[in-house]
């Protein structure tokens, strides 16, 4: 059995929809709607947000509020580290998917010398650098960042020299550049990205499961392939971004993506992961009930949290 502590990161500043603060909230609120006493159950380490940086003027247009992201990661890998020392499992609900390379440099930093793989599913591939991005938000590059990549192949802006500085700043928190081989990294529900992101995909050799995989194969066949690909990784972290779910389910993200998993498919995905004893962290993320209606994707996502939950508790 593991003993597992919620770490609750209400940040946005990631983000380039308002709103995902709220995610962790709405989590609780599904909670209390299904009469689940889950958030009573289990110990919460609040992390301090920088969501004040939200009414302040951008001052790095290609990596949006880095130094509160900065910061975010800090307190985000220092609370994941403590608690991974401690012997308990982290399980983190976070605001935007930004401050998930701050999960990872925890990871790494409570335990060094231990290969970490990483099962990210996402719509989304969240790789891009200061260099690439197409919008300067900050959640489309915790992968990035824990590769130490800057993609420069395919660099479309020249960041300021502060940015750049901040930047290197991420890629080496904990003394450890980088966090993840490419190699250990598996992406499932993949289905949006740009030129860029699909160059450095290529040429790094990430493996991708598509949705149309779980479909074919199944749950419990793509599970074993994705388990397999990281079979020489000895701790690997899971990272849910309900927007890998379907767009008619998913609103309530800020970049739903048509042709998800289904509600079913993610639980069962997700469940048939934790059953895994290499897993040592996972996280939720991107529940924005701003752009919802009746709490819809924060009671999904609960869902899917109460389902592994279970697994861990019974593992």
């Amino acid at each position: 059995m593991r003993n597992i502590k919620i770490i609750e990161v209400k940040s946005e500043i990631g983000a380039g929809t308002r709103g995902a603060s709220l995610g962790v909230d709405a989590l609780k609120i599904a909670a209390l709607d299904f009469m689940s006493n889950f958030f009573v159950n289990f110990p919460s380490d609040i992390v301090e947000t920088e969501n004040n940086l939200l009414y302040e003027p951008v001052e790095s247009p290609y990596a949006k509020r880095i130094k509160g992201v900065k910061t975010m990661y800090e307190r985000v890998a220092k609370s994941v580290e403590t608690n991974l020392k401690s012997g308990l499992f982290p399980l983190v609900l976070a605001g935007d998917h930004s401050s998930a390379g701050g999960t990872i440099a925890g990871i790494k930093m409570a335990k060094p010398k231990s290969r970490l793989g990483v099962i990210w599913i996402d719509a989304h591939a969240d790789i891009h650098s200061p260099y690439t991005t197409p919008s300067g938000n900050m959640h489309g590059m915790p992968l990035a960042v824990s590769l130490g990549e800057d993609n420069l192949d395919c660099q479309v802006h020249q960041p300021d020299d502060a940015t750049v500085k901040v930047w290197n700043d991420l890629k080496n928190l904990g003394k450890i550049c980088p966090k993840i081989l490419p190699e250990d990294l598996v992406f499932i529900a993949l289905r949006d990205t740009e030129k860029e992101e699909d160059h450095i995909l290529k040429k790094l050799g990430i493996k991708i499961i598509p949705v149309s995989e779980v479909r074919k194969k199944g749950v419990e066949q793509v599970v074993r392939q994705a388990l397999l690909n990281l079979k020489q990784c000895d701790d690997i972290y899971v990272s849910f971004d309900v927007d890998s779910l379907d767009s008619s389910i998913s609103r309530g993200t800020g970049t739903p993506v048509p042709n998800g998993l289904k509600e079913r498919e993610a639980e069962d995905l997700v469940a048939s992961l934790m059953q895994n004893h290499k897993i040592c962290c996972f996280e939720i993320t991107e529940v924005n009930p701003t752009l919802d209606k009746e709490n819809l994707m924060a009671e999904i996502a609960f869902n899917v949290l109460q389902r592994s939950v279970n697994i861990l508790l019974m593992n």
